[in-house]
């Protein structure tokens, strides 16, 4: 129903489906549908009417509407040919991902979360509502980015869901308006950062030419980590495995602990060289210390329920014996 209000006012305002999606969520939230100049015509508004009636988006759970604007923004990629680096982060990563920072972090308080590379926010807000459902207890999220199209759709889908989260557009390698947080999370983009002058302080940068954004960006999460603090990121199953990867580690062994890696399935990717994993980092200092094993080994295949489950027996162990003081 929510996508034939797009549809309907696609038509309506002669736009692209994006811009059509964002208006529908707007009158949504509202409860009333925008005129302009006329715009859409009355015959428009009361079809309109009629369907945001039936919606009852009052109803709705943040998870359920999270997923609806999930599935609106695959229409937009569709519709509009929207490029490759604007896809969404797939629920069962961010499931996956969230499963992950449930099983290490002791959520008994409110918690603070940011993603650095925030895109259209699907990742962050699958994060958050997980968590607040674990713990009963409120999180506070900030998400970042340079675009502007996607931080839009971001705006949307947080005030859809009612989340506590504030959106800062700007280039997250460049200093953050943001305290320091408990959690980060993010699905990095891969690739090199263009803007050499910006990473003079960056102790990951590349001796010569570009340096790997990624890089930059896990170390960047870093510093806005408080001192206990645990990063989630999404990362090439190579990581370590790259020229740049000898100062990468020296670097991580001098401000956080490396916790694990974990490969995803390999099922979820068609190209085996583009295999991602899990990298779980703590930030040196408060009662933090260097796992005696590192968590290692590959998710199996959701399809084997039995060999998951077990999976999961192991990551409990290796909390209780290597993390839990």
């Amino acid at each position: 129903m929510f996508d034939q209000g797009t549809e309907i006012l696609q038509a309506a305002l002669r736009s692209s489906y994006l811009d059509a999606m964002l208006e529908n969520i707007e009158n949504v939230i509202d409860n009333e549908v925008q005129v302009e100049d006329g715009v859409p015509d009355p015959a428009t508004v009361k079809k309109l009417q009629d369907i945001y009636r039936q919606l009852d988006i009052a109803a709705a759970d943040s998870e359920t509407l999270r997923q609806l604007v999930q599935l609106s923004f695959l229409k937009v990629i569709r519709k509009d040919a929207i490029q490759a680096n604007h896809q969404m982060t797939p629920d069962t990563i961010g499931f996956l991902m969230a499963f992950l920072i449930e099983k290490v972090t002791r959520l008994n308080r409110p918690y603070t979360i940011f993603d650095p590379a925030v895109g259209t926010a699907n990742l962050l807000t699958t994060v958050v509502n997980q968590l607040q459902k674990a713990s009963g207890e409120p999180v506070h999220g900030y998400g970042i980015d340079n675009d502007a199209a996607m931080l839009e759709v971001a705006s949307a889908s947080v005030a859809l869901q009612k989340l506590d989260v504030d959106l800062f557009h700007q280039d997250a390698v460049n200093a953050l308006d943001i305290p320091q947080c408990d959690l980060a999370v993010a699905d990095l983009p891969i690739g090199y950062y263009p803007l050499d002058q910006n990473t003079q302080n960056y102790q990951t940068r590349a001796k010569e030419g570009h340096s790997y954004v990624h890089h930059l960006l896990i170390e960047q999460s870093m510093n806005y980590l408080r001192p206990g603090g645990f990063g989630v990121f999404l990362v090439p199953s190579n990581l370590f495995q790259t020229k740049e990867s000898q100062s990468f580690v020296k670097w991580i062994q001098s401000v956080a602990y490396l916790q694990g890696l974990v490969n995803l399935p390999a099922e979820l990717f068609a190209n085996p060289a583009a295999q991602k994993a899990i990298l779980l980092l703590q930030r040196q200092g408060g009662d933090s210390k260097q796992a005696t094993k590192v968590l290692l080994g590959e998710f199996p295949s959701f399809k084997d329920t039995k060999k998951f489950s077990a999976f999961v027996k192991e990551i409990d162990h290796w909390v209780a014996t290597n993390l839990v003081q």
